[in-house]
């Protein structure tokens, strides 16, 4: 669950869509600087190999780090609060105990 929520947070951050954007355009551009080395398909195909090659990229990165997230940190995280409200209850527990003998 922690893994789905934090890579539904990148996807919606939109990170990747930018990266895809930014390298479709600078294709577009590429292309549009060098129209006279490459006719209109060549271009077509070439941008839209490009965004794909770009969102495979995207998706192989969004991978990576999804692999690479560490829930080390938060399982002590969950462990602490899990422990404090232990605590917490034995506590209370003990108090109403103190209260009834000393009663």
């Amino acid at each position: 669950m922690i893994v789905e929520k934090f890579s539904q947070n990148v996807i919606n951050s939109g990170i990747f869509r930018l990266y895809i954007a930014t390298g479709f355009f600078a294709t577009l551009i590429f292309f549009v600087v060098n129209a006279d080395l490459y006719t209109p398909m060549e271009m077509i195909i070439g941008i839209i190999g490009i965004t794909i090659i770009l969102k495979g990229i995207s998706n192989m990165m969004l991978s990576l780090i999804i692999l690479l997230f560490n829930l080390d940190n938060k399982r002590e995280e969950l462990d602490f609060k899990y422990n404090e409200e232990k605590i917490e209850a034995m506590l209370s527990e003990l108090g109403v105990k103190e209260a009834q003998v000393n009663s």
